[in-house]
């Protein structure tokens, strides 16, 4: 068999595929494999170029590739799928994928380590809690406003609404009712405890980790966003610049630009909508704020106060 160079890998749950060529770009394997033998598959390979698309579980293969000597690059789904010929597969997809990684101009996404996902899951479990407990509050105020009982907006108001459920005398609720929305109420004060918790674990990485307290000093900035942009961005090096980072993110305006003229629009919302959130709450001037933050990860550097501000 001819010596493979490039392979389009295709990931998924339990059957992948595998698009090889060669030096020349001939087809030299095109073959299914199952979960169990993808990692002895390429033990027996000679090192050669692996293109995964960047997915659920792609950077834990990645890693494990890498340690048997591939070079591994990750891409964006969207950047490969111009290469797909006619009908989607999953046969088409790895070749896809094959042919994207050669690309000179292609754009890879950096491989994160354990670490940087493991944060990444404090953030995540956090947030989903953070939405059911949102789920739970409309719930309790939706159902209690049936019964015509209603409450100020915010934290206090939902405090009320359920004092009002505690009480044996309000007589306006059934006891149907009543055993329906005091199990609501305990899974409120049960995810308020779990967020809480889950914001003291960020707070112990933040602490241990140098750049996250680096990162921490920039005005705007705190704990959780300095921890996610960790997290986030494998490599700041990556970026040529904090324009490039901005736009990462999806905070620079949005193009319609033609025949000579720029149509600039809103920002374009692309990018990681989680830490775009978190830079707009953090600060009015999330731009300038997200090129501080990549300067200081890219550059190994302290935050120094602008001079106009020290004036």
């Amino acid at each position: 068999m001819q010596s493979i160079s490039t392979i389009g890998l295709d990931i998924a749950k339990s059957v992948f595929q595998v698009h090889g060529v060669d030096a020349a770009g001939q087809v030299v394997i095109r073959r299914q494999l199952k979960r169990r033998f993808v990692l002895s598959f390429f033990e027996k390979l000679p090192p050669c170029l692996v293109g995964i698309e960047a997915c659920a579980s792609s950077h834990y293969w990645s890693r494990e590739l890498r340690a048997l000597g591939h070079t591994v690059q990750l891409m964006p789904p969207a950047y490969v799928k111009p290469y797909v010929k006619r009908q989607k597969n999953d046969s088409t997809d790895a070749e896809a994928i094959c042919e994207a990684v050669t690309r000179p101009n292609m754009r890879f996404v950096p491989i994160k380590t354990i670490e940087q996902q493991g944060c990444l899951m404090l953030h995540r479990v956090r947030h989903l809690f953070i939405r059911q407990q949102t789920a739970v509050i409309n719930s309790i105020r939706a159902y209690l406003a049936e019964f015509g009982i209603v409450a100020p907006v915010g934290r206090r108001g939902v405090e009320q609404l359920l004092e009002v459920v505690a009480d044996p005398a309000e007589c306006r609720l059934p006891e149907v009712a009543r055993a329906c929305l005091a199990a609501l109420g305990s899974q409120l004060r049960a995810l308020k405890a779990q967020i809480l918790d889950f914001d003291r674990r960020i707070i112990a990485w933040h602490r241990s980790n140098a750049t996250s307290k680096r990162l921490d000093a920039i005005p705007g900035v705190g704990p959780a966003l300095a921890t996610a942009l960790v997290a986030s961005v494998a490599d700041a090096n990556a970026f040529r610049s904090g324009r490039d980072f901005s736009a990462w993110v999806g905070l620079v305006p949005k193009q319609n630009s033609s025949a000579g003229k720029d149509r600039l629009g809103s920002i374009s919302k692309q990018g990681d909508r989680y830490l775009r959130s978190l830079f707009t709450a953090g600060a009015l001037a999330a731009i300038a704020l997200a090129k501080m933050a990549w300067a200081m990860m890219a550059r190994n550097e302290c935050y120094r106060e602008p001079a106009a501000l020290t004036a």
